[in-house]
Order: structure tokens, then sequence, then C-alpha cells
């Protein structure tokens, strides 16, 4: 028995496309069967990444887009409805690098713009997107918004209080949407991952731990050890996950978190 595309027939729109995180579910999700449409702020990142993913390319879309810009959100995915009729997945991994906002620094050390840089791109980004999307979905009473968040959510690593208080305040905004969307036919929820090591994001924000004495090495070997599978996570194995948790496999999963950070984020 051939199992059909987990994703087939769906439209996934995914925001901040071009970041390897973003990419990687992208692919992902193109693979599956969804009808994809990718974007981010570079329409010539986009464009590139659609052309490095030939077996998927056909079903792939890609678009400039603004995630901090509110009417430009709700423009953009009402295209994407007058297209395909139907918003069946969004997910958004816009975002400002780790220099950006003070990784590595310690929060006594933290300037105060420095800490709001995530809160102000990232936490206004998702509730922009989320939103929109919404706005779509409740008028066919189904589809899934998926944010993904990571271990500093949990306050476990030095440097991190900038982008661990938004991934907390990330994990808290689905579980609102979550209670309110969920009589529209609306599931909301949280992947919570492990650093991804293969990230640029993640290696950028290893790096930015030098001034704490800390090597590259040394923080891949911590991300390794901090977890109860004494191993590292790659952003294929977030895909995964997001390809799940965007299916009707995973029809029950609302206003949680998925947990895939191996034990080194408990609640």
């Amino acid at each position: 028995m051939i199992n059909s595309p987990s994703l087939g027939g769906k439209v996934a729109v995914v925001f901040g496309a071009y970041g390897t995180l973003g990419a990687a579910v992208a692919q992902s999700f193109a693979v599956e069967g969804a009808e994809v449409y990718l974007s981010g702020r570079s329409l010539a990142k986009v464009e590139a990444l659609v052309e490095a993913m030939p077996e998927a390319a056909a079903r792939a879309h890609a678009a400039s887009v603004d995630t901090l810009d509110d009417v430009a959100v709700n423009r953009y995915l009402e295209q994407v409805v007058r297209e395909t009729g139907r918003v069946d997945i969004a997910i958004d991994f816009s975002g400002p690098a780790a220099k950006e906002y003070g990784n590595g620094k310690l929060a006594t050390d933290l300037p105060i713009e420095e800490f709001l840089v995530p809160l102000t791109t990232m936490g206004r980004s998702r509730f922009i997107t989320a939103r929109a999307a919404a706005r779509q979905m409740v008028k066919r009473h189904q589809g899934v918004i998926i944010f993904v968040t990571g271990s500093p959510a949990r306050g476990h690593v030095p440097g991190a209080t900038a982008i661990g208080s938004v991934f907390g305040a990330m994990e808290s905004l689905a579980e609102n949407l979550a209670y309110e969307l969920g009589p529209l036919g609306v599931r909301v929820l949280t992947i919570r991952t492990l650093a991804n090591v293969d990230s640029r994001s993640i290696l950028d924000t290893v790096d930015s731990l030098a001034p704490l004495g800390i090597s590259r090495e040394q923080g891949l070997a911590q991300i390794a050890q901090s977890n109860f599978l004494k191993t590292t996570a790659g952003v294929q194995d977030t895909a995964n996950v997001a390809v799940f948790a965007a299916s009707d496999r995973a029809r029950m999963l609302t206003a949680t978190v998925v947990n895939v950070t191996a034990g080194a984020a408990l609640d």
C-alpha cells in the first residue's frame, strides 16, 4: 500500500521562508503535497529558495512580504485565497539576527533597546501573521497556525534573556489564540525545538557566546549535553514535526507545546 502525501491538497503559507529552518519546513511541506506560498523581505532570496527545491518547485510560489506590515500581510493572504480558495497552514520564521538582540549578554549587561528587539519584531510579526491567517481560516472553519520557539523559552541557558522572553510570550499567545479560535475550527500550537545546529541563526547564536568564554565547539557540545538523548538536532528534525503538526493526523493537537527539545526544556 502506498501512503498518500500527508499534506496533499493543502495550502501552506510560510513567512520568513529563506532562513535555514524556514527553507527546510517549506520544502518538507511541498514534498508532502502542499501548495506552498513562501515569502520574505527579499524576493530574490525567496525565488532562489524555490529554484533550489526542484522536486517541489511546481508547488512553490515566491513573494516579498514584510511581516511587520499588517496591511501587507493581510493583502498577501487575501491574494493567496483568491488564487487557491483557502489557507490551511500558516507558520512564521521571520526575525532579527542574534547579534541584534544581545544574545550572549547577561541580563545585567543587556541594554533595554536590545532586549526589546525580538519583542517588537518577532512578537509583532507573529501576532500580525497569525491574526491575518485566522481571519481567512475561520471562513472555512478549518486551518492550523504553528508557532516555533526554542528551549530558551524555559530559561536554561545564559545570555538568552531577550529571545527567551519572546519565546515565552509566543507560547502564551498561541494558547490564547487556540482558546479563541478552537470553536471556529482553527488549531493553534507551538513547536518548541532544541537548537538546530545546522541553522544559521543557531550558529550565530553560539558564536555570540564567545564573550562569555564559550567557543563554537563548546557551545555545540553543551547543546548535545543539555538534553536527555545527549545528541544534537537539525532543521529537518523540526521540519518533520511541523509536517505532522500541520497534517490531519494531528487534528486533536491544539493549545499545546509540542516539546522536541529531547528533555532540555521541560515544563
